[in-house]
């Protein structure tokens, strides 16, 4: 095994099935096609954050249950894998594991491959999601918190008795909107929950291809707070990233509308966009727009982070270094005057 370049090598030397998610934004499967092209450096990573890539990986021998490693791996500055890291973490798992993936580590043997730099641990929120995604991929039965999750979410428990619903339930549920009639128990759901358990189910949903249906429900939550004079900009923000995975127009139209209010520009929203909705800004009128208001907070630090971190999506960079060579509406190129004007001041 320490002949091999890469992991894709290492899993198909061992016969393992395997697949890959990204867990830098938005829970997201990447295919095993697209896989070995990131780690042969053929094309950059997809969805880096902070000029990284966070994976899940799971893989698995015929009749066995799946081992998972979450990595967090850096990239350099055109967004492809950093080889010399990924040759270190091979390393790491040559000398915890032996030369096969055949057999179940030892405890010394799994601390070994736990102490290295480039494994983490995700956020709640994203391994949940991540499980229920794997599970139901796997056709496996969702964990033993989605049957309350479903009783929950039909109405029939009472809206107020959401302390026992866990969270892997709530994203067992999400990940299987498709099946069992979940789709129509989130569509009730997010007009009727709570605000703690909403919370929850909004930041599954971020994750999740949003069918029309659920995601007039969202649209119509937005609305409504927009139309109220105390909108909620926590609440609404996660709304709004609970929207990411709809259809691009819709998104964009919602995005525009938050925008167009001055109150609305905060820098928690404006966090929320890049890091889950950054599809929507592919729009260019809406990148500018976007940039404007990142301006407008009078913070040149946090402009050049965000910009920093748009250019590394690689279905946003030709757009972003449009912007940033000259193609810029005055509007931007003012608002960027200002901020620079700001700073020495």
């Amino acid at each position: 095994m320490e002949n091999s370049l890469s992991l894709h090598a290492i899993l198909d030397q061992a016969n393992c099935d395997y697949l890959v998610f990204d867990l830098s934004r938005r829970v997201t499967e990447i295919s095993q096609k697209d896989f070995v092209a990131i780690e042969e450096n053929r094309a950059p990573y997809p969805y880096p954050i902070q000029q990284h890539a966070q994976l899940g990986i799971a893989f698995w021998q015929a009749g066995q249950a799946p081992w998972i490693w979450f990595l967090k791996m850096p990239l350099d500055e055109r967004g492809l894998l950093n080889q010399a890291a990924l040759g270190d973490f091979i390393q790491y798992v040559a000398q915890a594991m032996g030369a096969t993936l055949d057999k179940t580590p030892t405890e010394e043997e799994q601390e070994k491959l736990a102490n290295n730099p480039y494994t983490f641990n995700p956020q709640d929120d994203k391994k949940a999601i991540f499980h229920a995604f794997l599970t139901s991929r796997l056709n496996q039965p969702a964990s033993q918190y989605y049957d309350h999750a479903q009783h929950y979410t039909s109405g029939e428990l009472g809206w107020e008795q959401w302390q026992g619903v866990g969270l892997q339930g709530i994203a067992d549920l999400c990940a299987r909107m498709d099946k069992h009639n979940n789709l129509t128990r989130l569509r009730k759901a997010v007009a009727n929950m709570p605000e703690t358990p909403k919370y929850a189910l909004l930041g599954c949903l971020e994750h999740c291809a949003v069918p029309a249906s659920l995601a007039e429900r969202l649209e119509e939550a937005i609305q409504a707070q927009l139309a109220s004079n105390e909108a909620d900009l926590f609440l609404l923000t996660a709304h709004v990233r609970a929207l990411a995975g709809a259809e691009s127009s819709r998104l964009q139209r919602i995005i525009e509308t938050v925008l167009a209010q001055p109150s609305l520009r905060h820098r928690e929203m404006l966090i929320a966009i890049a890091g889950r909705c950054w599809q929507a800004l592919s729009q260019s009128d809406l990148l500018d727009t976007f940039l404007i208001a990142v301006a407008e907070q009078n913070d040149q630090a946090f402009f050049q982070q965000m910009v920093a971190d748009l250019v590394m999506i690689p279905a946003l960079r030709p757009q972003v270094l449009a912007l940033l060579h000259g193609a810029a509406s005055p509007t931007l190129l003012e608002a960027v005057k200002q901020l620079q004007q700001s700073v020495k001041a």
